[in-house]
């Protein structure tokens, strides 16, 4: 039998497992998609029950179990934060430390018990790994290249926030990092806060939200905020902020530097918002180009991997590719605090000498990031006949052309196949999809099918052979996490009178020929779709361009504001029904909204049924 190796994170956010045979990622899924918790924290069970099915074994099958970073020493830098925050972190410090004393500095027990609970079977050996290998791990050892820089920025594990590392075959060696409470992501979470976002989830929307204003607080960050030295290494000046005391991320002296108070969360968004985003974008880029020059220089790599929290500012990731920096770069699908699960696995996984079996093929190791569970013809027809759902069974070979038909109509289309992605980006597994072309899909999506943001961008997903037909993009990026220019040849010429517009008014303004997936900076969040990727979607891309010439659709996660992304037929049935959806298709059957029974809300919408 292979040596199987079960990854997991657990007990901050994200949490996720993933397992890996000889090397070689199996399974691997977040607790969320399960429990229907966005952001669920706790014990991954159901996702581990899930991982164990997958590969057909039980935990006494599996040689040992990898967490995602060292508790004891996470809870020696908390310790001494709050000691250093003496008198303003006392509230904080009493309401954290008995659950730091109860069980989390010993959260390897706490797994191991969670685990034997499961009743899967006897658990082996459990052993803690550090936050940052743990992400050095996930960016390099999937990786399709033999040695390459490491980096990875977020904003804490243990003490680390940034680290350097030289993966070389079957290696990781450290090189340098930047530890806590200097941390780049947290510059940019403080600044998420301050916008009435939430922290740790609320970053995308702050970078979402950039394009819209102008950086006109970039120097006034520089000179206050952040010394930034030519190498990349930075450090805060924390007079500024609040998170060494626990409580929030920024506080008086954060609003008289930025003339007012913290907008509220819901609160009409100003032009103030638009332009504190736009300057900690162009900061966080600033860091990151330069932090890239200097792995580029110290390890003579031309290429480089990606992990952590910061590695999924797509914006970010595009300038080091535009700017050429290094020949190739590869990022982690599950960049954040999930792939931290794979990533502990998979260093275990070589420790105990397992090798890279991928390198070779020019392919990385994460089959698509379609790592997650699916779910048969058979099953799927079960439950909608129980919910009296009213479907047709397509022929296999006509349900790309079918559902391109409906695109091409207008059609919001609701996209479940095969299996489910690992990682925060809808790949085309579960998937919301339409017509790019028209310049009314990006509002009526947000406001009538997501229940979100109107200034909110949606992704393109392209054929890889089309790509540089519409899109300045120098590399493939198959898991949506680098953002570029939309080509010269797409762009329209736009009136003079729209020189004059601006905040939320610029999405008004038509920029391109696909203009629901062009931001108001003529830039794109672009997802380069293989025939050996996802064969599935890239039958309905070609199928799509055959009857319009456009080989783009709209491509955004199938889930309604602030909900996890689905998993089961169930939940992609009762999203399609509890929103403006047009049409849903699971597997080979198709579903129109105006065919099905009435639709009904219990107390927990889950169990939601049609009325007879």
């Amino acid at each position: 039998m292979a040596d199987l190796i079960l990854g997991i994170s657990a007990y901050y956010h994200d949490s996720a497992a993933a397992l890996v045979a000889d090397g070689v990622p199996v399974a691997a899924a977040q607790e969320e998609r399960f429990s229907r918790t966005r952001h669920d924290p706790g014990l991954p069970g159901q996702a581990v029950r899930y991982c164990l099915e997958e590969a057909g074994v039980r935990l006494d099958d599996v040689a040992a179990v990898a967490y995602y970073e060292d508790p004891a020493l996470k809870f020696r830098r908390v310790l001494a934060t709050y000691l250093g925050a003496v008198p303003r972190g006392a509230a904080s410090f009493r309401t954290s430390l008995p659950e730091w004393l109860a069980w989390k500095r010993s959260t390897v027990r706490t797994v191991r018990d969670g685990l034997a609970e499961l009743g899967a079977g006897r658990v082996p050996e459990v052993v803690a790994r550090r936050h940052h290998e743990s992400h050095a791990a996930s960016a390099f050892f999937p990786s399709p290249y033999e040695s390459a820089a490491v980096l990875c920025v977020d904003g804490v594990g243990e003490w680390a926030t940034t680290t350097l590392w030289h993966g070389r075959g079957t290696s990781l060696e450290p090189l340098a990092e930047i530890r806590f409470p200097h941390s780049l992501g947290l510059l940019y979470s403080a600044f998420t806060y301050f916008c009435g976002f939430k922290v740790d989830s609320g970053e995308y929307k702050l970078m979402g939200l950039a394009p819209y204003g102008t950086p006109r607080y970039a120097g006034l960050i520089r000179e206050k905020l952040i010394d930034l030295k030519e190498d990349g290494s930075f450090r805060l000046d924390m007079r500024y902020f609040e998170y060494l005391a626990g409580q929030v991320m920024t506080g008086r002296a954060f609003e008289e530097l930025f003339g007012g108070k913290r907008r509220q969360p819901e609160a009409a968004l100003t032009e103030r918002e638009f332009d504190l985003a736009a300057s900690v974008q162009a900061v966080t880029e600033e860091v990151v180009l330069r932090l890239a020059r200097t792995a580029r220089r110290v390890t003579g790599e031309s290429r480089l991997c990606l992990a952590g929290g910061v590695a999924l500012n797509c914006v970010a990731n595009g300038k080091v590719i535009q700017e050429r920096v290094f020949d190739e770069v590869w990022i982690q699908p599950a960049a954040g605090d999930a792939g931290g699960a794979l990533g502990a696995a998979l260093a275990v996984a070589l420790e105990r000498g397992a090798g890279r079996p991928h390198l070779g093929s020019g392919r990385d190791a994460m089959s698509g990031s379609l790592l997650g569970p699916s779910y048969g013809a058979r099953e799927t027809r079960e439950f909608l006949d129980g919910v009296g759902a009213v479907y047709t069974e397509l022929d296999p070979r006509d349900t790309p052309g079918a559902v391109a038909d409906r695109l091409a109509q207008g059609a919001i289309t609701g996209w479940f196949q095969g299996r489910m992605e690992f990682g925060p980006r809808a790949l085309g597994a579960r998937s919301i999809l339409g017509d790019p072309r028209d310049a009314d899909m990006q509002s009526a999506m947000n406001l009538k099918i997501k229940f979100r943001e109107s200034f909110r961008p949606f992704a393109p997903s392209v054929l890889r052979e089309d790509v540089k037909e519409y899109f300045d993009l120098p590399q493939e990026s198959p898991y949506m996490l680098v953002v570029a220019g939309v080509a010269p040849s797409q762009r329209l010429a736009v009136e003079e009178s729209a020189d004059d517009v601006t905040g939320l008014d610029l999405l008004k303004v038509r920029r391109s020929t696909i203009p629901a997936v062009t931001h108001v900076d003529h830039s794109a969040r672009v997802q380069t779709v293989g025939e050996q990727d996802n064969p599935a979607y890239h039958r309905l891309l070609s199928a799509f361009k055959e009857r319009t010439g456009c080989p783009v659709l709209v491509n955004t996660s199938f889930n309604l504001r602030g909900e996890p992304i689905v998993n089961t037929p169930r939940d992609a049935y009762t999203c399609f029904m509890r929103s403006n959806i047009d049409v849903l298709v699971l597997g080979d059957l198709l579903l129109e909204k105006k065919d099905q029974p009435a639709w009904r809300e219990t107390e927990d919408w889950r169990e939601a049924i049609p009325l007879d």
